[in-house]
């Protein structure tokens, strides 16, 4: 039997993508070995967002190549889709280059490399790859849902569109199905992700309820999203993902705040699964440089979007990004980005100094910022951040939340796990450390990967929040019937 290891890289939608791979080599017959030196065919499922993703997973490649020479080394994902015309005489170590397109089409490719050839094969960019995942690279109890592809926004620094294409959108019926196929399965904790969920249909092919293409809902000249004659898409899938029964929670990830969809709101307040965190890219507090990348608001404009969504949810949490050395940043403006931060006071945020890609429009943008300027405002808004986050922590200190066991820490004498509360998203937002007594068999059997626990808050630090077990949440009791399969952690922590 032909034996297969993936190298995960990139983003929660290219671990999709990697899940859709796993499960689609193993229906054919082919068997999943965490250990790559007893691989047939190691695949290197590739980011190529930014420079430092795609050096990354060159180095990989090469490494693969390196200790494994027997093994045919497959390089798939964005880095392959973006450039395997460039990398299929540069990078000889790569054995075939497969893209993203159509995750089904990998069957050929594979008997390609079997067959002694060198394949590159980079489906048309229209397929939505999803569903029918049988292994998971999350942790137990957890799972990304992707309900679009592919991004109409264009912003002047983001290779997106050039990767993933234009914006297509999975039919609500279709999303529904596999969150009810999922959480049968005793998954608790839903990602929803996209490149937008905002735009969620309102692609140029798009009929998500069956009912033709969907309006986008009608901005006034404030910025105020004030609706259609039907609510947004977004708002209506939510709806519908309301209409799940069962112990489930569903967290939105990546709204782009030109046109954040307002009406989601009251949804999302009718039904307390939907978790009211708001991963909100804002890049820039700028206004001029916010229009440089190709963005319609403006810093007033997306401060009171985040006022009117504190509104509604007075103890949510607000995740966000910020893009250092763009063009044209001057001192004025990362100072108006830093103030802003300051006035927004994300829960999270992550600050990356600009990366110079090929074929967007700030590629030929004047007024360079230099990359140690660009990393000297990264980590200015990053201190100013640490400070935020450590008083947001500290604040939920002295509650009880629901927290989603990750993993036990092992060797201690006292009973240590890690989990995540509601406003803590996977890989990229703090974790809860959790206290249990390992002698307490109750306690014992509860907190395990997977389930779901109740805790008590103790203490906070600038990351994390240390708590104490309170009492087991039987939320999950179909996770050890379930037909899934997780990777091992130490395999996941290997990758």
């Amino acid at each position: 039997m032909t034996k297969f290891f993936i190298d995960q890289h990139g983003c929660a939608k290219n671990q999709v993508d990697g899940e859709l791979i796993i499960s689609r080599l193993s229906n054919k017959g082919m068997e999943q070995t965490f250990d790559p030196s007893k691989a047939d065919i190691i695949i290197i499922n590739s980011c190529g967002f930014i420079e430092s993703a795609k050096k990354e997973s060159i180095n990989a490649v090469i490494a693969a190549k390196q200790h494994y020479p027997d093994a045919k080394i497959l390089l798939t994902g964005c880095l392959a889709e973006r450039y395997a015309d460039i990398l299929k005489d540069s990078l000889t170590e790569a054995d075939g280059f497969f893209g993203n397109g159509d995750i089904s089409r990998i069957d050929a490719v594979i008997e390609q490399l079997s067959a002694g050839k060198r394949p590159i094969l980079l489906p048309e960019q229209k397929e939505i790859c999803c569903g029918g995942r049988t292994m998971m690279l999350s942790y137990r109890g957890s799972a990304y849902v992707k309900i679009t592809e592919g991004c109409n926004n264009f912003c002047s620094f983001c290779a997106i569109p050039l990767i993933r294409g234009k914006l297509r959108s999975r039919s609500a019926d279709n999303i529904v199905n596999e969150i009810q196929e999922l959480t049968d399965n005793g998954v608790y904790e839903i990602n929803l992700i996209g490149q937008d969920l905002a735009a969620y249909g309102t692609g140029d092919n798009d009929d998500v309820f069956g009912n033709g293409r969907f309006m986008l809902p009608y901005i006034d000249e404030n910025g105020v999203n004030c609706g259609t004659e039907k609510k947004s898409a977004l708002s209506l899938l939510l709806e519908r993902i309301s209409s799940i029964k069962g112990e489930f929670v569903v967290r939105l990830l990546y709204i782009h705040p030109d046109h954040f969809n307002r009406d989601i709101l009251p949804v999302m307040q009718h039904d307390t699964r939907l978790l009211p965190y708001f991963d909100i890219p804002f890049q820039s507090g700028d206004d001029r440089l916010i229009h440089l990348m190709n963005r319609k608001g403006s810093g007033g404009e997306y401060q009171r979007l985040v006022h009117d969504i504190r509104a509604a949810f007075p103890h949510m949490a607000l995740r966000t990004t910020f893009l250092t050395g763009f063009p044209g940043e001057n001192c004025e403006a990362a100072e108006n980005t830093q103030q802003f931060l300051r006035t927004i006071r994300s829960d999270w945020s992550g600050c990356f100094p600009y990366s110079r890609e090929e074929n967007t429009p700030a590629y030929t943008m004047k007024e360079r910022v230099t990359q140690k300027t660009a990393k000297e405002r990264a980590q200015v808004l990053e201190t100013i951040q640490s400070g935020i986050t450590k008083e947001c922590l500290a604040a939920r200190c002295g509650k009880e939340f629901n927290v989603l066991v990750e993993e036990l820490i092992k060797g201690e004498e006292e009973g240590l796990a890690i989990g995540r509360a509601w406003f803590q998203a996977p890989e990229v937002d703090g974790s809860i450390v959790i206290r249990y007594d390992i002698d307490d068999e109750t306690q014992r059997t509860a907190v395990q990967p997977g389930h779901v626990i109740r805790v008590y808050a103790d203490s906070s630090s600038e990351v994390d929040i240390d708590a104490h077990f309170v009492s087991d949440l039987p939320v999950n009791n179909k996770l050890n019937k379930s037909s899934l399969q997780y990777a091992p952690e130490q395999e996941q922590e290997g990758q």
